[in-house]
């Protein structure tokens, strides 16, 4: 139950932020005027600014622990166990990248609450620079980043010995991740504000799928998984094995979801629902095809900068042009099939 309070205060400021951004949205449509809703918007602002504020002061501090940080040894650490010691050490050890790992991310943040970088920055995108919603959404993407530079900083191998975090991917907790993905997109598109609930599914690209389209899934799912098998294989002949630290890291996260016909459902049907509603069906009509797929990929920063990341992305991006091609229903049936058959692959294996 914690971890799942946790996983919704998580992302409660973003669905919050997004929530400002539609009512402004919404005021300027209604009332026919550019600065309307300035209350929303200066409210969404003042909390992303206070937010990378403190990213960036916690990343500036860390980066100066990192560089006055002595030689203390895991044994020298009273009141914790060495297993927390050597994590700890770990940190320390690592304390300037890992500031690197807020600290850009947050700089990011700021600049492109500047409207002149912003529309220099949108002009290959099909984004409004001047849109609220897709200039809250596009300064929120700074997130996924912070994620993903922070597991690079930290390193693979040390999260791969760290204990309990199979808590962070039990069934529940998946759940309440994909779920509030979905809230997230449904809210990010302007349902509550700006659009009844089918209007916001239309918008998301959820549609009834049609039995060729069932059909098309289905085999489109199998067909990634054998290419994602054929890519691992390519890159061991190639001399680009899958790091087993990789392998060691998602084993333990979903070591919980892999032993049971319930956890592989999850893993399928959870991500499915989240992830391409919010990927797929909010950010790729806006963020276009590229950009979505690259944060998409970085989203899994379990698997770092490896074969498995190329693996994912191409992933991706075959879930982007089959959104495209058909809608994100469609996607949905892919991602289903691809992850509940890796989920059988690893558990017939074992």
């Amino acid at each position: 139950m914690v971890e799942i309070i946790f996983v919704v205060l998580m992302f409660a400021p973003i669905i919050l932020l997004m929530l400002f951004a539609n009512l402004t949205q919404q005021a300027r449509v209604q009332s026919g005027e550019p600065n309307a809703g300035q209350g929303w918007s200066i409210t969404a602002h003042v909390i992303l600014a206070i937010s990378f504020a403190l990213m960036l002061m916690g990343g500036v501090l860390l980066m100066l622990l990192g560089l006055l940080a002595g030689s203390a040894q895991p044994g020298e650490m009273p009141g914790i166990s060495e297993e927390e010691a050597r994590m700890a050490m770990g940190i320390l050890e690592n304390a300037v990248l890992i500031g690197l790992s807020l600290a850009v991310p947050a700089l990011g943040g700021f600049l492109l609450q500047i409207p002149a970088i912003r529309r220099l920055l949108t002009k290959p995108l099909p984004l409004d620079a001047d849109n609220p919603v897709h200039t809250f959404a596009l300064i929120a993407s700074m997130f996924i980043w912070v994620n993903f530079f922070f597991t690079l900083s930290v390193g693979l191998e040390t999260l791969a010995n760290t204990e309990g975090l199979e808590q962070a991917t039990s069934i529940p907790t998946l759940w309440a991740q994909q779920l509030t993905f979905f809230a997230l997109a449904l809210i990010g598109v302007g349902w509550l504000t700006r659009r009844d609930w089918r209007q916001a599914f239309q918008r998301l690209g959820l549609e009834r799928p049609t039995g060729r389209q069932w059909g098309m899934g289905i085999l489109a799912g199998f067909g990634l998984v054998l290419f994602a098998h054929g890519a691992s294989y390519l890159g061991e002949w190639l001399g680009f094995p899958i790091d087993p630290t990789v392998d060691q890291l998602t084993e333990q996260l979903l070591a919980p979801l892999f032993g049971s016909v319930l956890g592989i459902l999850t893993l399928g049907l959870s991500a499915a629902l989240g992830e391409e509603a919010l990927f797929r069906g909010a950010l790729q009509p806006r963020f276009g095809l590229l950009l979505t797929t690259v944060l998409f990929t970085v989203v899994h920063s379990n698997y770092g900068l490896s074969l498995s990341t190329l693996v994912v992305f191409f992933v991706g991006l075959a879930l982007g042009l089959i959104r495209i091609r058909h809608n994100t229903t469609t996607a949905m049936i892919v991602h289903a099939v691809y992850n509940m058959s890796l989920g059988v692959l690893v558990y017939l294996g074992g």
